[in-house]
């Protein structure tokens, strides 16, 4: 091996032990792992501006900036509590519903704010109606990040694929092109959840361990102080209405391929600020760097790796024990690495890895690319069984007293059933 293959090698494996002992903040790690390369000279300059600079750094700046004017102006709170109304005639049925609305919020906005607000409301619904709160808790987490993953912009995991996927010469994925894909792994999950899940943990009782502090690697990329969520905000119509309608132009303009999302998303981004809705302090206050800063870093790490060759030869040889088995064992094999790997490392370190290797894969099978592609968007964000693997599953985990044993219980078999539905359905979508 060469110097800047070892060198890559040992940052990597370095990033990845920080990033599982999870006593570093995840931003820091993956910050100190890109300069390291720098330092070495495995990584030019202009190849880290370029990281920093990357359409999926813009857009997920811009959407942060969007989804916080919307949390501003008070909307996500006033259906919050018109949904409550709705459960205190419909009962379990109306939380469930509840909690599906939220999951379909979270095609669109950042789950975190959803649940900080929805678990409280749900909890106390629950037990209003004499049922247990961990009835509903971990699945309401569940079910939002399932919905985050049914959009291109549901979670910074899709954006941050389909951006090194372009990198990688592939076309660039429309903002509900994986949403087919996605609602089936979401119908069987939820179904589960419904039928089984929920029930199974409504049997878990005497749960007093201490709730550990979470580390700060997440999921969502949602990180830090999660009281900026906490307040619910007094709800102003004027500010909510051009928010939103901001927001449904930012969509569509990307969706019918007006512009790239990064673009339409930064224009809605200014002009909230130049109509005064958000303020330019509020816009800094909403942008979330760490988040920001955790991904450019990653997209560091995964730079070395695919310029040293080490992508290469460790895809060569996956192909080589693969091969015979065709692309449909290929695509499996795939995505349950992907999913055991994000319930240890942040999903944006999980997309700056696995994706370069799906993309040789494919072309190696001889075979499309984006089926691969959706796989690992659909597995990077499927973080169920633990508590400390997504941001939502940490704070349903401290509101709900849970055990730890409770994600793994429950978390497992969703991960087994959401793995063999996004096997089955993504070569039916995304033929190779």
């Amino acid at each position: 091996m060469e110097f800047n293959q070892i060198a890559a090698l040992v940052v990597l494996v370095a990033v990845v032990g920080v990033l599982i002992h999870g006593k570093l903040r995840s931003d820091v790690a993956a910050l100190t792992a890109a300069a390291a390369l720098l330092l070495l000279g495995v990584i030019r300059p202009v190849e880290v501006q370029g990281a920093f600079a990357s359409p999926a750094i813009i857009a997920l700046a811009s959407l942060f900036i969007i989804a916080y004017a919307i949390e501003l102006s008070g909307l996500l709170g006033l259906l919050i509590r018109q949904a409550t109304k709705l459960c205190a005639r419909l009962g379990a049925l109306g939380v469930w519903l509840m909690m599906a609305a939220c999951g379909a919020a979270s095609a669109f906005l950042n789950n975190t704010p959803i649940v900080v607000l929805a678990a409280p409301v749900v909890k106390d619904v629950a037990n209003s109606l004499g049922m247990s709160p961990k009835r509903f808790l971990i699945p309401l987490s569940y079910i939002t990040i399932l919905g985050g993953a049914c959009t291109l912009i549901g979670t910074s995991t899709n954006l941050l694929v389909n951006d090194m996927a372009r990198n990688a010469g592939q076309p660039v994925f429309g903002i509900f092109e994986i949403t087919p894909v996605a609602l089936v792994v979401a119908a069987v999950g939820g179904l589960y959840l419904f039928f089984l899940g929920g029930p199974q943990l409504a049997k878990s009782h005497g749960s007093s361990e201490t709730v550990r502090e979470p580390h700060e690697q997440t999921g969502d990329g949602a990180m830090g102080d999660v009281e900026l969520f906490a307040v619910d905000r007094p709800f102003e119509p004027k500010r909510a209405l051009i928010s939103m309608l901001v927001f449904v132009l930012v969509i569509a303009g990307a969706a019918t391929g007006f512009a790239p999302i990064a673009a339409t998303a930064f224009a809605g981004a200014i002009t909230l600020i130049l109509l005064r809705v958000i303020s330019a302090e509020e816009a800094y206050a909403g942008l979330r760097p760490e988040v920001l800063l955790l991904i450019a870093g990653m997209v560091v790490v995964g730079l070395s790796i695919e310029v040293t060759g080490l992508a290469k030869s460790g895809t060569e040889l996956l192909i080589e024990f693969i091969r015979p088995f065709g692309p449909l064992a290929a695509l499996a094999v795939l995505y349950g690495v992907t999913l055991f790997a994000t319930e240890f490392l942040s999903n944006a370190a999980v997309a700056v890895l696995i994706t370069p290797v799906a993309v040789a894969l494919a072309e190696s099978l001889g075979v499309e690319p984006r089926p691969f592609l959706v796989a690992v968007m659909m597995a990077a964000s499927a973080a169920f069984a633990t508590p400390f693997g997504y941001q939502t599953n940490v704070l349903v985990f401290q509101l709900g007293k849970y055990k730890y044993m409770d994600f793994v219980c429950v978390g497992v078999p969703l991960n087994l059933l959401t793995w063999v539905a996004g096997v089955v359905a993504i070569p039916y979508f995304f033929p190779f």
